[in-house]
């Protein structure tokens, strides 16, 4: 996908830079596809700094349309059973400076989706201005390390495979667990019979 994107923006060079952040609101809009690949194109097109400041452009952007859209089209969902546990529940009715620390601290974190994040903000009280500031404040410190890494990656520099070799052992623990629990509860169900 990669190769796509950085032969796209090779042909269109006069327009490259709004395709990216075309590109980046599709992903923000659909909430699950991953934008490394997006980052990793815009690197190897336009260089770290600018690569960089794009994908941050591209994902703020694209996280204020999304929230727009997910505001107009599911905000009576936030009354449906899906949304009582707890934490959610939180995210839902905060408001002011409660819905800027949990957006911004949310935002930091690497392993909650940008657009759990983004949806359920958008369909609570959360205001637009206060997503846009906490989203992109949040989105910069993350954007950084996710560019930092990719470019080292890409150019297979030592921090680059030891990224690399974090990033293997954490898919192969992960992969080792659950093939546990998959059969744990294989077991159990056996034992139960």
């Amino acid at each position: 996908m990669e190769e796509k994107l950085i032969t796209l923006f090779h042909t269109y060079e006069s327009v490259a830079y709004l395709i990216s952040i075309a590109i980046n609101i599709v992903i923000s809009i659909l909430g699950v596809v991953p934008s490394v690949f997006l980052t990793a194109a815009n690197l190897a097109v336009f260089g770290f700094w600018k690569g960089t400041f794009l994908s941050f452009v591209g994902e703020a952007v694209g996280a204020i349309v999304s929230f727009v859209l997910y505001r107009k089209g599911f905000h009576k969902l936030s009354e449906t059973k899906w949304f009582s546990y707890p934490k959610v529940k939180r995210l839902l009715e905060a408001e002011g400076v409660e819905a800027f620390s949990l957006v911004l601290s949310l935002r930091l974190l690497p392993f909650v989706p940008s657009g759990l994040v983004t949806f359920v903000a958008a369909i609570g009280h959360t205001s637009l201005l206060i997503f846009i500031i906490a989203s992109s404040l949040g989105k910069l410190p993350a954007l950084l390390l996710e560019a930092y890494s990719v470019y080292q990656v890409m150019n297979w520099t030592w921090q680059g495979k030891v990224i690399s070799t974090f990033l293997s052992i954490f898919l192969l623990l992960f992969t080792w667990k659950k093939i546990n629990r998959k059969k744990a509860r294989a077991n159990k169900i056996e034992r139960d019979l």
